[in-house]
């Protein structure tokens, strides 16, 4: 099977672009990684590749530091992750793609506007109800989007969570959407192309290279930096969400 090397490493650069903004932000790496990668490869192959790189990434956040990790805050989305992907799986073939993409990178550009925008002396700690929210709406957009993080990102950041904690939490509810989803893709077949393992051999490494850089970076921000940059991640996601459903 022939490889491609300009290929390879246009993709193995995406995924350490990918993996840095995950490390420091706990999700993102797919707005980066899958739409860069549709330039050089079919969209099913990207899908399938870069959710092995996000399921290593996953891992290794989500086991890093799991005693920082508010069990709690995960159990409570746990379930809804599980009944929000097969929710996902049943209106990915029966909704608008377009529309429902349009609908949710509004509301997640708002909501970062007001997280830029808010006084950042006042911090409103919401209701642990919302993970129930958090976790539904979560698997749903992980299902149909590639891009669970946002509502995880939202319902945390709002809890009151010191930045070890809130990464650490993160990185579960993140972990259990990843693993989900390549379950799927397992199930579909889409994961049994031999060139998608090879290309992952470069990947994978390149991806786990970008976290080691992330964890530099993240010692030095404080908890205001860390909230901001996830504010600013979701400005970027909900843009990239309007601008693909108008697309």
């Amino acid at each position: 099977m022939a490889l491609d090397p300009g290929e390879i490493a246009a993709l193995a650069a995406a995924a350490f672009a990918g993996a840095v903004i995950f490390g420091i932000t706990g999700f993102g790496a797919g707005l980066v990684t899958v739409p860069f990668a549709t330039h050089f490869v079919p969209l099913p192959f990207a899908l399938a590749l870069f959710v092995l790189m996000d399921l290593a990434n996953s891992a290794r956040i989500g086991f890093e530091n799991p005693k920082n990790a508010v069990k709690s805050e995960w159990t409570r989305m746990v379930p809804m992750i599980v009944v929000g992907t097969v929710t996902g799986v049943t209106l990915l073939v029966n909704l608008p793609r377009g529309a429902a993409t349009f609908a949710l990178g509004v509301f997640v550009l708002l909501f970062s506007l007001y997280s830029l925008l808010r006084n950042p002396d006042t911090h409103r700690i919401v209701s642990s109800r919302w993970a129930w929210f958090a976790g539904f709406t979560g698997g749903i957009t992980s299902t149909i989007f590639g891009a669970g993080g946002p509502p995880y990102a939202m319902y945390l950041s709002q809890r009151g969570l010191s930045k070890e904690q809130y990464r650490a939490t993160l990185g579960l509810a993140t972990l259990t959407s990843i693993s989900i989803r390549t379950l799927a893709f397992l199930a579909t077949g889409a994961l049994l192309d031999p060139k998608v393992w090879l290309y992952a051999m470069f990947v994978v490494p390149a991806g786990l290279a970008g976290l080691w850089a992330a964890s530099h970076l993240f010692r030095r921000l404080s908890r205001e930096g860390l909230m901001r940059a996830v504010a600013f991640m979701l400005l970027a996601s909900g843009a990239s969400l309007i601008l693909r459903a108008l697309a």
